[in-house]
């Protein structure tokens, strides 16, 4: 039997969706053209919840609005002609799927999707921690590609440990691979595994029941089936046919109770194509639309998931004070709760990262700030001459700005640690942290000195400080510092994240007295 269309369609938006992840990278030039973003800009579940917290509009997620059109149109056909994620679990799926065997209530999803929305109306915007979209991203990006990668890499060394020289035949081979599949560096994230287990626990769940993800849980797809509902297109006739009920068998999504659910069907037409009798159609009917049914069951699975929203924000807006100095955020991100309404969290940012700054944050902003990207000095900086971030971030999150204004956009300030920092515990000349500090005029300079060391002798000592007006935090001083225990220099986050004078030039004015 020949692959029906919404197969090939589902196939050539997964084939899509790789090749725009595997374009997130850095593969030598400085702009990313096409990126997996493109994804997250048509996500409808993105862009209520962008709408919700931020309260205004970006014409990034216009292709969102348009695909809320289209599904108003069209029904839900975005789970069954698009998805990338519901494309994995069909080709991963068991060939004989069991259905009804998952005893899950017809009203969860409505208790995922509602705490979220209503939590984003209240500022606290955690759709991407259960976008189908994301959840297959953060998969990728933090535990199965750099697992490709390391798998790939230590293959290639043993194999020169094998057949030794004759390796070199196939080079071109391990070359194509490296240049345009292989990430472009080796990192470790936190909460790769918890990425993966949360991708393999809805896989492993179709074992138990078709599309059980798509059809119970996903928050993306329960919105999507909201829309469906005013769709004019019928399907006709509305159930099984008494004589027959071939459609049971080939859909995988509705007629559990007999009945077409129009909010669950995807429109994929296979049952249309598998019906021996061809008694099956789709039409438009404009008698009764605009009247959908109530979108929910019951009245207080409303007021219950809307309290629930609530009771999950309001605790978010509390910020221990003890973690704010450490939460050092990209460059570009200025107010740390407009940030938080923006961030889809899935994770762009921090693959395409040029020198492993980004890592997802666990809990060192609470739960509010889940998988958000953190810079982390000490495994890596901010390349000077780096935008990609704010290109690859699908919400304006982290803002894509041209090369010389994120120049000077500020990350955090440089401090010394005089228990750490050589000159000051030592008592001897360390300049690592000026040579590599990449601003023209140098945010970190030095200073000869008299002192004792710890002999009783007098040494001159080159003592360094930091000039803040110019220093943007972007932690390559942290990263290179030679001291092997805690660095001698930290970046710290500050609350005032207005651009540095990055062209003020060496003068005895900035010298501090």
């Amino acid at each position: 039997m020949k692959r029906s269309p919404a197969r090939v369609s589902q196939l050539l938006f997964l084939l899509l969706f790789l090749l725009l992840f595997l374009q997130t990278e850095y593969r030598g030039a400085d702009e990313i053209n096409a990126a997996v973003n493109a994804f997250f800009r048509a996500d409808p579940l993105v862009l209520v919840s962008y709408l919700l917290a931020a309260k205004s509009w970006s014409w990034l997620l216009l292709p969102a609005l348009l695909l809320v059109v289209a599904t108003l149109l069209l029904g839900r056909f975005f789970c069954g002609w698009v998805c990338p994620l519901g494309t994995v679990l069909d080709l991963l799926a068991p060939k004989q799927r069991p259905r009804g065997g998952l005893v899950i209530s017809s009203s969860l999803k409505y208790w995922l999707l509602l705490p979220l929305l209503t939590a984003s109306l209240f500022g606290l915007n955690l759709s991407g921690l259960l976008d189908p979209l994301a959840i297959l991203v953060r998969g990728l990006t933090f535990f199965l590609h750099p697992l490709l990668g390391e798998a790939v890499r230590e293959g290639w060394v043993g194999l020169y440990r094998t057949i030794g020289e004759q390796r070199d035949t196939l080079n071109p081979a391990y070359e194509l691979l490296r240049s345009h599949v292989l990430p472009f560096r080796d990192t470790v994230y936190p909460l790769a595994l918890f990425s993966m287990l949360l991708l393999t626990a809805i896989i492993l769940l179709e074992r138990l029941e078709a599309r059980a993800w798509c059809r119970h849980l996903c928050p993306l797809g329960t919105l999507l089936g909201w829309l469906a509902r005013c769709t004019p297109f019928r399907r006709t006739p509305k159930g099984l046919c008494a004589d027959c009920g071939q459609c049971r068998a080939l859909c995988t999504m509705t007629f559990d109770q007999g009945q077409l659910d129009k909010e669950l069907c995807t429109h994929c037409m296979d049952c249309r194509r598998g019906c021996p009798h061809d008694r099956i159609s789709f039409k438009p009917a404009l008698a009764g639309w605009g009247r959908p049914q109530p979108l929910l069951p019951e009245r207080r699975l409303l007021l219950g998931g809307m309290a629930s929203g609530v009771l999950l924000a309001l605790p978010a807006r509390f910020r221990s004070p003890e973690t704010t100095p450490t939460l050092l955020r990209p460059p570009g991100v200025r107010d740390e709760t407009e940030f938080l309404e923006k961030c889809v969290r899935c994770g762009e940012c921090m693959k395409v990262c040029l020198k492993s700054a980004l890592y997802p944050a666990a809990w060192q902003s609470g739960y509010a700030g889940l998988y958000t990207p953190l810079v982390i000095p000490r495994l890596g900086y901010c390349e000077y001459n780096c935008t990609l971030c704010g290109q690859v971030c699908p919400t304006g999150a982290i803002p894509n700005l041209p090369v010389a204004d994120k120049r000077r956009e500020v990350i955090g300030k440089a401090v010394f640690v005089k228990d750490h920092c050589l000159p000051f515990a030592r008592k001897m000349d360390c300049i690592v942290c000026e040579e590599h500090c990449p601003i023209p005029a140098k945010a970190i300079r030095s200073r000869e000195v008299t002192v004792r060391n710890h002999d009783g002798r007098t040494v001159v000592v080159k003592e360094p400080y930091v000039v803040e007006e110019i220093c943007n935090g972007c932690g390559i001083c942290e990263y290179v510092c030679p001291v092997e225990t805690g660095a001698g220099i930290r970046v710290y986050a500050v609350k005032n994240r207005a651009p540095s004078s990055g062209d003020l030039q060496r003068s005895e004015n900035s010298l501090p007295y």
